[in-house]
Order: structure tokens, then C-alpha cells, then sequence
């Protein structure tokens, strides 16, 4: 364990020590990580800063993936889909959208849609 991750006041290990660096290099993607990625790079409502945040991939390493792993006319149709998006990117999302929450669900009670 490296110095700078003990606690100097405890002697016992900094939280930083259980956390896991971020994946630089797409070569040290698991099959489930490459999947993933491509289920939130479909997904209207994920940024590509949380792709970027939980896999360290920036926007252009996630268009290379997709190139990669989706056939030719399904990236196009991708491509298409996210330059008509504008949630993808968080500075073209409103500022009091902070998750996808139903008008109609009730705040806490139950987390049910309510019957008419």
C-alpha cells in the first residue's frame, strides 16, 4: 500500500486505498464493460459524462467503441439518434434536470403510479 494512502492521524488505510483506478486503455474492457457502455451510449437520458465518470472513456473513445462493436447501419442510425439528442451532453440539459422522475409518480409513499 502506498504512504499517501494511510491515514496519518489512524495508521489505518485512506478510503482512496479501496478505490479502483479508472480504466484508461478499451483493451482492459470486460465483455460486460464494452456491453454496458454501449446499453448507456443508447440510452437518451445518460450523458457522456457518466460514461466518461464510470469507465473513463471520453465521447470520441465511446464513438470509436461503437464503430467498432455495432454493424455499420446501426452505428449511423446511433450517430443520428445522438446528434438529435440534446440530454446526451450535460451543458445541453436544463438545469432542473437532474433525473427522470413520472409527473404522476407519488414522491415517496409506495413509488407507485397513481390509479385514476
Amino acid at each position: 500500500m502506498e504512504l499517501d494512502l494511510i491515514c496519518q492521524y489512524s495508521d489505518l488505510p485512506s478510503p482512496l486505498a479501496y478505490v479502483s483506478p479508472k480504466k484508461e486503455d478499451k483493451s482492459e474492457l470486460s465483455e460486460m464493460d464494452i456491453d454496458r457502455i454501449i446499453e448507456m451510449a443508447w440510452e437518451d437520458r445518460t450523458p457522456f459524462d457518466a460514461i466518461k465518470l464510470q469507465f473513463g472513456l471520453k465521447e470520441q473513445a465511446v464513438r470509436n467503441l461503437m464503430k467498432k462493436e455495432l454493424k455499420a447501419s446501426s452505428y449511423k442510425r446511433w450517430r443520428e439518434r445522438v446528434e438529435a439528442c440534446k440530454t446526451k451532453h450535460i451543458h445541453g440539459r436544463l438545469s432542473e434536470i437532474n433525473r427522470f422522475k413520472c409527473s404522476r409518480q407519488r414522491s415517496i409513499s409506495n413509488n407507485k403510479i397513481s390509479k385514476r
